[in-house]
This record gives structure tokens, sequence and C-alpha cells, in this order.
């Protein structure tokens, strides 16, 4: 990976000083939602972690097992929630920038899942505190070697980052943002015709025995390839020639670990300057 270039996010050292999204998740008893002191304790070092500063707005999403009825589950999601939002405030977060608070009832276990259900269920009794941080470009960063444009003189490992080369959770379709995106790279790619690379395609949010995720198109496990065949296809119809790309999928094994929007990516690895 030191070794290449990636398109869309980048390593960890970016990620840490780009991020549009950091995601902390509180886990609860069965049938409960009070906040215990282990939760407590969790939550406070969450907050005295974060840059108040540049927080832009805070999500909170309430969830449940997948045990129980529909409208329980909804009430019983929402009171989770709301314990939280009243622990933050309680805290010093300003009530101002809390934007959502929502139950979203129980989580589904996917039909393929047959090991650690017990495991996966305790992972859905949670609440998801999102932080949603005001953007900072790559210009800003002026990282070396980081780049959102291929550079007059590219070296392999050079980086280029395109911020709005982003996925929907569960899909792989490009938004109209990502293909404009594309589109600019595209012709950068028809003046560099020297590059070949590799599209890496990254999901977010499933636990790491299950590898990889599902497509909510295909209802298949083969998102992050899905990810990079899609971005294959959109430079292939842009003239970009099959031989200088090579899509793969590497589902969640390389987790930036600094918010789900950085690991919902596609990367291109320049891999040879001829």
């Amino acid at each position: 990976m030191k070794k290449y270039v990636l398109l869309l996010i980048i390593v960890s050292t970016i990620a840490i000083n780009a991020q549009e999204e950091e995601v902390h998740s509180l886990y609860f008893d069965f049938d409960t939602f009070d906040l215990k002191t282990k939760q407590t304790n969790s939550l406070l070092q969450f907050v005295k972690k974060l840059d108040t500063s540049s927080i832009k707005t805070i999500e909170i999403f309430g969830y449940c097992d997948d045990r129980g009825k529909d409208l329980y589950n909804f009430k019983l999601s929402t009171n989770r929630a709301h314990a939280v939002k009243d622990k933050l405030i309680e805290n010093g977060i300003k009530n101002k920038i809390i934007i959502t608070i929502e139950g979203k009832g129980r989580v589904l276990i996917d039909d393929d899942i047959l090991d650690n259900i017990p495991e996966v269920r305790s992972k859905n009794r949670r609440v998801d505190v999102v932080v949603n941080y005001n953007p900072v470009t790559i210009e800003d960063l002026k990282i070396p070697g980081v780049y959102n444009a291929i550079p007059e003189q590219p070296i392999a490992g050079d980086r280029i980052y395109l911020e709005k080369l982003l996925f929907d959770r569960g899909s792989s379709k490009l938004s109209p943002e990502a293909k404009k995106e594309l589109d600019r790279l595209a012709k950068q790619l028809h003046k560099f015709k020297n590059i070949d690379f590799e599209i890496q395609g990254h999901v977010c949010c499933i636990p790491s025995y299950q590898k990889e995720a599902i497509d909510r198109d295909s209802k298949k496990r083969e998102l992050s390839i899905n990810r990079a065949i899609v971005v294959y296809e959109y430079l292939f119809k842009k003239k970009i020639k099959k031989e200088r790309m090579t899509p793969k999928g590497f589902g969640n094994s390389q987790p930036l670990g600094k918010g789900q929007l950085y690991d919902r990516r596609v990367e291109i690895v320049i891999t040879k300057v001829n």
C-alpha cells in the first residue's frame, strides 16, 4: 500500500486530519435504555477527545436487536437515543448542534449469518453517535504526495484524493457528484496515458468476521468489488483502456478507523508509470 497511489480516500494520516464523520457506538443490555457506568464512561471519554470547534452537527441513532415487536422496538431504540442525547448535553455538548435524535427500531440479522448470532444481536443493541465535522479540503492539508489531481510529473506513490467519490451505505451506485469527479479524472488519465493503476473497493459498518458487505442491489456479499467495478466500467466508457485498470475488492480488511464515511470508498492505486 505504501508503494501505491490512492484515489478517493487515502491512508490513515489523511483520514485523521480530513475526516468528515466520526461514529462512536454505545452498547446496551437487552431490553434497557438507561446508561450504566461503563457506557457513561465510554461516552465521556469520547466527548473529551472531540474538537468541538470543528464540529458541524451531531446525529444520534438508536437500534434494537431483531427480537420483539416493531412498535416496542422503535420506542426502545428512541429512548436509547434520547438517553444518550441527555448525557451529551449534561456534559457540555450544545443542544443546537444535535440535529437528529432518531430510533431506528430493530436490526434484522442477515440470512447468511449462522454463527455468532448472540454477538451480532449484542452489537445491534446500540446507539450510534455520528459527529459530522466541517469539511477540510485536500489543499488545506498540504500533505506531500497527496493531490486532488494528477500532478504534472506523477511518480509511483503519489496519492490522488477525490473528495466527492463516496458511496451510500450498502450501495455501489455512483452519485452525480461522483460521476463529475470521475469525468475530471478521466480527462487527466487521457493526458497521462503512461499510468497504470488498480481500482480498490472498500466497505464499512460490518463486523470483522464477515469480511465483505452485502450489496443491497445484488443481495450478495460483493459490495467492495462491485464498487471497484462500477468505477472501472465508468472510466472504460470514458475511453480509458482496460489494460490500464485492474478492479479489486478489499472488503473491510483495510478500515481507516476514522469514521464510516472514509471506509465507503474506492481507491485508485497507481501501480506503474511507463
